[in-house]
């Protein structure tokens, strides 16, 4: 039979596939994808005027800040002083009437219902103080 002898050394090589230049086209394929989903996003936003923040030392010691806590029963602080829900509202009206500058931060209890949170922010916004803050800090773990 033709053929059966020993194959001859040039056709023993096999073929192989480079895998540097196959890198390099994906590569290519990946950053020219990235560029083309970036060039489809237009960001559309409008101009704001943020307000800056004022130093903490600049505010004057004759205006006290009614410090209102929410725990997660359900309990309500003025200056830890416990309170209840209703007791909100009126305490508010009070206090904007005797003091010239009314601040109010109000801060809770990680674990706190969220709706007597809103609660109380309505509340604010009824008695018409203007200067409201919510406590976003992490709870302490050093209690009241």
């Amino acid at each position: 039979m033709a053929g059966s002898g020993p194959i001859p050394e040039e056709f023993k090589k096999k073929a192989r596939i480079e895998i540097i230049p196959l890198i390099d086209v994906i590569f290519f394929l990946l950053a020219t994808f990235v560029l083309f989903t970036l060039s489809l996003n237009k960001i559309k936003s409008l101009p704001v005027q943020l307000p800056v923040a004022s130093d903490a030392s600049a505010a004057k010691p004759d205006d006290e800040m009614v410090n209102l806590q929410i725990s997660d029963a359900g309990t309500c602080y003025w200056n830890k002083d416990p309170i209840t829900v209703a007791d909100i509202g009126p305490r508010l009206e009070h206090y904007k009437t005797t003091t010239s500058n009314p601040r109010v931060l109000i801060s809770g209890d990680d674990k706190a219902k969220f709706g007597i949170a809103v609660l109380a922010l309505d509340e604010v916004r009824k008695a018409g103080i203007q200067q409201v803050s919510v406590d976003t800090r992490p709870p302490r773990a050093s209690g009241r």
